[in-house]
């Protein structure tokens, strides 16, 4: 009888720690840092998308002309200029705030001398959020676009 009481509370805990974990694992992270909004003084800000992410921001203008380019591809709708472009990010760096999969999408930014992609793309959110990696997802900007 012990052995069966010993039993059903260790599946207990076990259960009790599993459904922690997956709790946990779907909460979206904030980074360590003060949110950091987009602002009419960054270059002006798209209505209704705000940088939640902890990530620096970054004014559009600022960014490289071929970056600037992907934005307006990325704002016709394309077409674009790469089959991969479009595709789904998975933000397995989990470097962008947590959200369900396919909610990103990349595109890339052409890189002048390079032979294939490069490293730079831009990530879009499904709200429109933007942001930019200029290193193949080590680091990324919040876009701050005008309007």
């Amino acid at each position: 009888m012990r052995g069966i009481a010993r039993l059903l509370t260790l599946a207990a805990v076990l259960i009790l720690v599993v459904g922690l974990g997956l709790v946990l694992s779907n909460t979206q992270e904030n980074p360590a840092g003060p949110a950091v909004s987009a602002s009419p003084t960054a270059g002006g800000a798209v209505p209704g998308v705000k940088n939640t992410s902890g990530l620096d921001a970054v004014p559009a203008s600022s960014l490289p002309p071929e970056a600037r380019e992907t934005l307006a591809l990325i704002a016709r709708g394309g077409p674009y200029p790469y089959s991969r472009d479009g595709a789904v990010f998975s933000n397995f760096e989990r470097l962008l705030p947590r959200k369900p999969g396919g909610y990103y999408k990349e595109f890339t930014v052409e890189t002048p001398g390079e032979s294939d992609r490069g490293a730079r793309r831009i990530v879009s959110g499904e709200t429109g959020e933007k942001y930019y990696t200029p290193d193949h997802y080590e680091s990324f900007l919040f876009i701050v676009e005008g309007k």
